[in-house]
């Protein structure tokens, strides 16, 4: 029997909300679509994944490619607003937060450990940025 569970990655303050240094063009479109996903995950009682990008305040722990631009304007730092999920899709007791420092959600989580302890064997995945966290992500759950 299959085990679905549903991974929503970056749906952030700092990546949603407009006047943010690191918006994403379009984000606020997709989030009654993955309303909609959340609800019924939630409906059937099956696990749900907020995947987060958090970095430390000094950005070392940033990729070289965005280190400058975090050092403009930092984004997504632990603690933070601009570091939490939006109220809109903000998580309930029960369901999981997982933090990253890179693109895919597997890379230096316990996503991996957590799907297989939970006996998922489907994953819905939805968000933002599909180029980079989404892509790497589904390549990951499919390696």
């Amino acid at each position: 029997m299959s085990t679905a569970a549903l991974l929503i990655i970056d749906m952030q303050n700092d990546f949603v909300l407009e006047g943010k240094a690191l918006k994403v063009a379009g984000a606020r479109m997709v989030v009654p679509k993955i309303q909609a996903v959340l609800s019924e995950f939630r409906k059937r009682k099956l696990p749900v994944f907020h995947i987060v990008r958090v970095h430390r305040e000094d950005g070392s722990d940033v990729e070289v490619i965005r280190q400058e631009r975090f050092r403009k304007q930092p984004f997504a730092v632990a603690g933070t607003h601009g570091a939490a999920v939006i109220d809109e899709l903000a998580p309930r007791t029960g369901e999981y937060i997982l933090t990253k420092t890179r693109m895919s959600a597997f890379i230096g989580t316990e996503l991996d450990l957590m799907l297989r302890t939970l006996g998922v064997t489907l994953v819905v995945i939805c968000g933002i940025q599909t180029p980079n966290c989404i892509r790497t992500t589904v390549f990951d759950a499919i390696a």
